[in-house]
């Protein structure tokens, strides 16, 4: 497969990642676990709307990637977010992950499939052209 081919095949499958928690475990709450963390680290006062916006935010994520506008930025600015939220998940609420403290594990591959696919994968394809 070629490197553009799967350039696009990753970019959606990433951006998808943000749409699905953003849109579907956040915003419309079908996975109450998420405010439920969100709770535990920021108070439970606000978790509601603290979560609907973290979902907003991440669905703006999941638009900004498809666009590739910036898209070295884009990937620094997602493994940023994406190392924090789980150190921070890590130490304070591995009661409430989905699969406890081995969601590292998971974060970890999540964010050098994000490398990978900027650093790697679209590096070739700007040296090819």
């Amino acid at each position: 497969m070629k490197e553009t081919r799967k350039y696009q095949i990753l970019n959606f499958l990433i951006a998808s990642v943000w749409f699905i928690n953003g849109v579907f475990c956040k915003v419309f709450n079908l996975v109450p676990r998420h405010q439920e963390i969100v709770g535990r680290i920021l108070g439970n006062e606000h978790a509601k709307l603290f979560t609907l916006w973290i979902g907003i935010f991440e669905t703006s994520m999941g638009v900004w990637i498809l666009t590739k506008l910036f898209s070295k930025l884009n990937a620094f600015v997602q493994i940023l977010i994406v190392s924090f939220m789980n150190i921070l998940e890590f130490i304070l609420v591995p009661d409430l992950l989905l699969w406890g403290r081995a969601n590292a594990f998971f974060a970890l591959i999540f964010i050098l499939l994000i490398f990978y696919n900027e650093f790697g994968l679209n590096k070739k394809m700007v040296l090819k052209h």
